[in-house]
């Protein structure tokens, strides 16, 4: 019988390591759609972003409570996963607490100080749904924000719940298991680890159960937590809890110039130095590609990535002065627009032979006008207020800015106040409506 476990166990783990491995290859694919971008420099600069970013969760502490309580689940999921090493073991191996006889007394302190995390964490999560569903935060109601209408607000709520089973069936399984050392059941009476700190309180719940009973809790418990770990790996690469681990290479890949600082377009910018006599035109001009972004192959990689690492917390758009005033511009939308058109794109080309790659996938749609609206793109100020707000370094402003671009200068669709604007720049060196020459005319009248 226990041969037949290991056989089930180790089948379930080649199952899920397939499933993701395919699941990651196929986002790495889709995030290469975007246009190359180069973000080498300043290793030491970008490292140091990372670890303060990512790893010490500097920004999410802007808000201390809501940070506080995200660093305990964050750790949480972290270090528990240190004991996920030991029910591997012990399901290839057959084995029983594999560790506690080498390990000791740092096998018990090891314990106890998961099960503190894995209490934490469960409290956090209970406060977490308390927050999202009955005291209901503003910036997390899809009543106020069309972007989380359906799959978004059960998403969070699945995650949520399912970290809550998944500590609950750790703690209990632990308090099982030393009920049955205690009684000298099987090979549970072969590693003798006492009581642990948390789940020592939920003995008296099962002391009337039989030796049977403990046994099948015990299994069922240890099951569903390693199978329920399995399955939450597995689902993460489809949720927007992908930035569990896409949150690292993201923010080293952060923008690393002064956020007010806004990208020229390298073409537009050679033809400037060709006019001025900076720069040599070129004995053989490459063809001028799009200017600005129509779809997410006209942005960068980075762009992409930072769709598929947004985790819809809505900093960005609980601080965007353009959404407070009632606008229609969201930068969480934006964000979680690009991801649903990549997450379209993958789609489209899996239902096709796949014999193309998919960057020749064509369906006929865009970002610009099937997702995201001209309303919404107009409606942004560029304060840079949601790039300065996202806990991960993630620029909505970026995309923004590029779609915005495309309108203009491919569409030359913009509104008549900008074409006004653009027209005195051009010949005025200046927004106003009035020769240069009389620009200081003003002083006369203050003589």
């Amino acid at each position: 019988m226990q041969i037949v476990s290991q056989i089930l166990f180790v089948a379930a783990l080649g199952l899920a390591a397939y499933f993701i491995s395919r699941r990651v290859m196929l986002i790495k694919n889709t995030i290469q759609l975007g246009r190359a971008e180069d973000r080498s420099d300043n290793p030491s600069e970008r490292l140091r972003t990372m670890l303060l970013i990512a790893f010490g969760q500097k920004k999410m502490f802007t808000r201390p409570l809501v940070g506080f309580m995200h660093f305990i689940i964050y750790a949480g999921f972290i270090i528990i996963n240190i004991e996920v090493l030991e029910i591997m073991i012990d399901g290839i191996f057959g084995t029983h607490r594999i560790f506690a006889s080498p390990l000791g007394g740092l096998y018990n302190f090891l314990i106890n100080f998961f099960e503190i995390l894995a209490f934490g964490v469960l409290a956090v999560c209970v406060v977490f749904l308390t927050r999202r569903n009955l005291t209901k935060v503003e910036r997390l109601q899809d009543t106020r924000h069309r972007e989380l209408k359906g799959w978004a607000t059960k998403d969070a709520n699945i995650i949520l719940i399912t970290e809550i089973l998944l500590m609950w069936a750790f703690l209990s399984m632990n308090a099982v298991d030393t009920i049955l050392q205690e009684r000298a059941v099987g090979h549970y009476a072969e590693a003798i680890t006492g009581d642990f700190w948390i789940s020592q309180f939920l003995k008296p719940f099962f002391m009337s159960f039989s030796d049977g009973a403990l046994v099948a809790y015990e299994r069922a418990a240890w099951w569903f937590h390693i199978l329920g770990i399995m399955a939450f790996a597995t689902y993460v690469t489809y949720s927007k809890h992908l930035h569990i681990f896409l949150a690292f290479p993201n923010t080293y890949f952060s923008n690393l110039n002064p956020k007010g600082e806004m990208a020229n377009m390298p073409t537009v910018t050679k033809e400037v130095k060709i006019m001025l006599g900076l720069e040599e035109p070129d004995a053989n001009p490459a063809e001028v590609g799009r200017f600005g972004a129509k779809d997410v192959k006209d942005l960068s990689w980075k762009n992409l990535m930072d769709a598929y690492s947004c985790t819809e917390c809505g900093r960005c758009t609980s601080s965007c002065p353009a959404n407070m005033t009632g606008k229609q511009l969201s930068p969480r939308k934006i964000m979680m627009d690009t991801r649903d058109r990549l997450e379209d794109i993958q789609k489209g080309w899996l239902a096709t032979d796949q014999k193309a790659p998919i960057a020749e996938f064509e369906d006929g749609k865009s970002l610009l006008g099937d997702y995201i609206s001209e309303e919404e793109l107009l409606a942004c100020t560029t304060c840079n207020a949601c790039v300065q707000e996202c806990p991960i370094n993630i620029s909505p402003l970026d995309i923004i800015l590029q779609l915005r671009r495309y309108k203009v200068m491919e569409e030359s669709q913009a509104p008549a106040s900008w074409n006004g604007m653009f027209s005195n720049l051009e010949n005025n060196m200046a927004p106003w409506k009035f020769s240069p020459s009389d620009r200081f005319n003003w002083v006369d009248g203050v003589k």
